[in-house]
C-alpha cells in the first residue's frame, strides 16, 4: 500500500513554543510544514505565497480576530481548508469560525495522535469537529434553513445523479466519509468522487458548504 500524499500545512499561532511543537508533530507524521505565523495579517500574505493545502489555524491572535484570518485565506485562496485549533470551544465562536469558511474546528485538549488524523480528514475535504461540536454546527444549520426562505431555490436546484443525492443526504447527516462508504458498500475513494461531482455541480467549495446546502434542501431531515 502507498503511503498517504503529504499534506502541505501551515501552522498560525501566537504562541511560539505551541507553533513550533505543532509543526514538529506535523513533520514527524511526514507532512511539509511550508510557513508558520504568529499574527493574522501576515498569515494571510504568506498563505498566499506558498499555497498551502491546510492552514491550521487558531482563534486568539494578536492583530485580528482568527474569523477574519479565515475570511481573509477564503478570499485570496478559494481552496484552501482552514482546521481551527483552539481553547474556546465556546459555541459562538465554534459558529462564526465555520460560517467564516474553517472547514472544521478542534480544541487544543486533542492529542497528537486526534490532530494529525484531523489535519489529514481535513486536507480531503471532510469537516472535523472535536466531539460535540458537529452536532452544534448541524443543529444550528438545521435552525436556519427552518426559517423562512432557508430553503430557497430547492426547485432550481442542479440535477444530481441518484447515487450523489444519496451521498448528500448522509453528509447531511454529518457522516464522514469512511461511515458513508460503510452503509453504501463503496470504497472510499468513490464517496470522495461523488462529493467532488456534487461539490462542482453545486458550485461549492468545502464539505461545510455542502452540509448546509443539503439541510437547506431537506435533505438533512
Amino acid at each position: 500500500m502507498s503511503e498517504p500524499t503529504p499534506v502541505r500545512v501551515m501552522v498560525v499561532d501566537d504562541h511560539p513554543m505551541w507553533r513550533e511543537g505543532v509543526a514538529r508533530d506535523l513533520t514527524e507524521a511526514g507532512h511539509l510544514v511550508v510557513a508558520t505565523s504568529g499574527e493574522g495579517r501576515q498569515a494571510v500574505r504568506i498563505a498566499a505565497a506558498v499555497r498551502p493545502d491546510v492552514v491550521v489555524l487558531d482563534l486568539q491572535l494578536p492583530d485580528v480576530s482568527g474569523v477574519e484570518v479565515i475570511q481573509g485565506l477564503v478570499t485570496a485562496l478559494p481552496e484552501v481548508r482552514v482546521l481551527m485549533l483552539s481553547a474556546s470551544g465556546e459555541q459562538q465562536s465554534v459558529l462564526d469560525a465555520v460560517k467564516a469558511g474553517a472547514t472544521g474546528y478542534l480544541l487544543k485538549s486533542a492529542s497528537p495522535a486526534e490532530f494529525l488524523d484531523a489535519v489529514g480528514r481535513t486536507a480531503q475535504g471532510e469537516p472535523v469537529f472535536t466531539p460535540g461540536l458537529a452536532g452544534l454546527v448541524l443543529g444550528e444549520y438545521r435552525r436556519l434553513a427552518s426559517q423562512p426562505g432557508g430553503s430557497a431555490g430547492r426547485d432550481a436546484a442542479p440535477r444530481l445523479t441518484e447515487r450523489e443525492t444519496e451521498v448528500l443526504r448522509l453528509v447531511a447527516k454529518g457522516m464522514s466519509y469512511k461511515q458513508i462508504a460503510q452503509r453504501l458498500g463503496l470504497s472510499h475513494r468513490t464517496v470522495q468522487n461523488h462529493v467532488q461531482n456534487t461539490l462542482g455541480k453545486l458550485q461549492l467549495h468545502n464539505r461545510v458548504e455542502l452540509t448546509r446546502y443539503a439541510i437547506e434542501q431537506g435533505l438533512g431531515d
